[in-house]
C-alpha cells in the first residue's frame, strides 16, 4: 500500500496512491489517490468516496514527524571509505529536526553559511506505534513503512563543527517522498541518486543496494529504540552509498529507490 500526503488546492490530506509505477519510479496516468479520513498514524485506513488522479494533486511530505528525523551516518562501508573514516562498529546516530522535512518538487534552499553542500540519497523507515527497546526480531512490527530522502549535509559545515547538529539541520535539509510503501522486502534494493541542471539529462551520480548496509534496518530500528522511544510518524534515515559530492544552485537532485519511486528537488540559493 502507498500511502500519500497531498493537495487538491485547500487543507492537507492523506490518501492511499492506487495504480501502477514503472521501474523508474514514474506512476502511470491512470494513477489515483483515494482519500482518507484522517491521518493513518491515529484513526488508521479508512478510505473515503473521494479520489482524485495523481496527476492534478500536488505531493507532500508523506510524513512530518511528530519528534524526530534520526539520521544513520556511514552505513555503507564505500561511504565510510570515501568520507575518510572506518566503518563504525555500531550505529552512528544523529538528530535531524522536523523542520528540515520538505516534500517532493519543494526546493532545497542553500544556506549563506555553507559553500559546500552535498546530497544523499537514502531509504527512510517511518515508525508507526510508540515503542521503546524493541528486540531486533520484533522491529518490523513497529514499521508503518519505508520512503525516500534525501539527507542534504552542509560538508563544510560538518568538518568544521565536528558534531553534525548545524550542517544537518537547516530548513528543507530533509526531502521525504513521494508516498510511504507499506509492504515491501527492503533487503536489496536499488538506491539511485542523480543530480544535473538539466531534469531531463540527468547525470547518475549513486548507486548502490541496501544489502551493503553494515546495520540492516532491524538492527537499526532496534539499537535507536533502546536509546529514546520511538513515536509514531518518527523517521530513520538508515545512510547512504558511496558516491557523494557537492550541489549548486540549479542542481536538480532525484533520488530514486527500487520499489518505492522517485523524489526529486531543485536547489535554489537564498538571496
Amino acid at each position: 500500500m502507498r500511502i500519500a500526503r497531498f493537495t487538491a488546492g485547500d487543507d492537507p490530506q492523506y490518501g492511499v496512491v492506487t495504480g501502477d509505477v514503472d521501474d523508474n519510479g514514474v506512476p502511470d496516468d491512470d494513477c489515483v489517490v483515494v482519500a482518507l479520513s484522517g491521518d493513518p498514524l491515529y484513526v488508521g485506513i479508512n478510505l473515503t468516496s473521494v479520489e482524485h488522479r495523481l496527476a492534478d494533486v500536488r505531493l507532500l511530505a508523506p510524513v512530518i514527524p511528530r519528534s524526530k528525523v534520526i539520521g544513520i551516518g556511514k552505513n555503507y562501508a564505500a561511504h565510510a571509505k570515501e568520507m575518510g573514516g572506518d566503518v563504525p562498529t555500531e550505529p552512528l546516530m544523529f538528530l535531524k529536526p522536523n523542520t528540515s522535512v520538505i516534500g517532493p518538487d519543494d526546493p532545497v534552499f542553500y544556506p549563506r553559511q555553507s559553500r559546500e553542500v552535498h546530497y544523499e540519497g537514502e531509504l527512510a523507515v517511518v515508525i508507526g506505534r510508540i515503542c521503546r527497546d524493541v528486540p531486533v526480531e520484533k522491529a518490523t512490527d513497529v514499521i508503518l513503512g519505508y520512503t525516500v530522502a534525501n539527507d542534504v549535509t552542509a560538508r563544510d559545515l560538518q568538518r568544521s563543527d565536528v558534531q553534525f547538529t548545524r550542517a544537518k539541520g537547516f530548513d528543507s535539509f530533509c526531502p521525504l517522498g513521494p508516498w510511504i510503501e507499506t509492504d515491501l522486502d527492503i533487503s536489496d534494493l536499488e538506491v539511485r541518486c542523480e543530480v544535473g541542471q538539466d531534469p531531463e539529462n540527468l547525470e547518475v551520480r549513486q548507486l548502490g543496494r541496501t544489502r551493503d548496509m553494515v546495520f540492516d534496518v532491524p538492527t537499526l530500528v532496534s539499537y535507536v529504540s533502546h536509546v529514546m522511544t520511538l513515536l509514531p510518524g518518527d523517521v530513520i534515515l538508515t545512510g547512504t552509498p558511496a558516491g557523494v559530492s557537492p550541489i549548486v544552485a540549479g542542481d536538480t537532485v532525484s533520488v530514486r529507490i527500487e520499489g518505492i519511486g522517485e523524489l526529486s528537488n531543485t536547489v535554489v540559493a537564498l538571496e
